[in-house]
């Protein structure tokens, strides 16, 4: 079982689900040491008293909001509880909205959520519900120090809690720019958008995500497992010069043969390439 993060209960009206969150997560990340590349050995970090210089223990180290220059209220774990026990134990569900309401960005991080034994019909009912009405929950929670934004979300049997931003942690997109919704205003032609059209058809196929494999990640590890068997171990390789590619100015690109191409490269060999990549899929395991 993964580590709880969190105990509470999913509140909504007067329905109380106990539950217990989970993070859904699992990145691809190297845990990379920081060498002296003259000695090869670690280099490491000091905790240490800025005014004596002296070194500080993690059990002297306490948490300060500066509220005035070298002035703190000092804040301990429970007092971050304390501040709303209520808040820091309820996933508060304050409206129910369409999930294609919310803009893709909005989205941050993933967590299950499981009951636990009280909760398991209020957790069922609850799911069935969302899954029924095509509806998300939108909450309140509190995780660790910090209020989110949740949506809840049905998947399969079990219900996912994704926090999402904060509409002020978006930047605006209004420096950004971008062309003009009609198509016509920046040249598009009418046969230029069906034959896109052809060829995001001949593209189209069932979302597996264990097709998709982090392959910068495994291209790393065999590069650090090539130089382990080669002995080199220690070495220090200088970036490699490389000519900067400026991209041509003042070409003029063909859309329509560009997609007329890929609609027919596509349409003899994707078909078959689909065929294979779900022959050697791996086997769904069943419930």
């Amino acid at each position: 079982m993964p580590r709880t993060l969190w105990k509470g209960a999913i509140s909504f009206g007067l329905v109380h689900i106990p539950v217990e969150l989970y993070s859904a997560e699992e990145r691809n990340s190297f845990d990379l040491t920081m060498l002296d590349r003259r000695t090869m050995k670690p280099v490491g970090f000091k905790r240490y008293n800025k005014e004596t210089g002296e070194d500080v223990f993690w059990d002297d180290i306490v948490k300060g909001y500066e509220y005035e220059n070298d002035r703190y209220v000092v804040l301990t774990d429970e007092d971050f509880k304390k501040a709303n026990v209520e808040a820091t134990q309820t996933i508060d569900i304050l409206s129910f909205v369409n999930q294609d309401d919310i803009p893709p960005m909005y989205f941050e991080t993933p967590y299950y959520l499981g009951p636990d034994k009280r909760g398991y019909k209020g957790y069922a009912l609850l799911r069935e519900t969302l899954k029924q009405t095509g509806k998300i929950g939108i909450a309140n929670v509190v995780i660790r120090t910090r209020q989110y934004i949740g949506a809840l979300i049905p998947v399969g049997d079990v219900i996912v809690l994704n926090t999402l931003r904060y509409a002020n942690e978006l930047r605006a997109v209004d420096d950004v720019e971008v062309p003009s919704a009609t198509l016509k205003a920046v040249g598009v032609k009418e046969r230029e958008v069906e034959m896109a059209r052809r060829l995001v058809e001949e593209m189209s196929d069932e979302w597996n995500p264990e097709t998709f494999r982090d392959t910068y990640h495994e291209d790393l590890m065999a590069l650090i497992e090539k130089r382990i068997k080669t002995g080199q171990t220690e070495a220090i390789s200088s970036p490699e010069e490389e000519e900067e590619k400026q991209p041509a100015k003042g070409k003029i690109i063909d859309l329509m043969a560009l997609l007329k191409r890929s609609v027919e490269t596509k349409g003899k060999g994707h078909r078959l390439d689909t065929k294979q990549s779900h022959r050697h899929r791996p086997k769904r395991k069943s419930a």
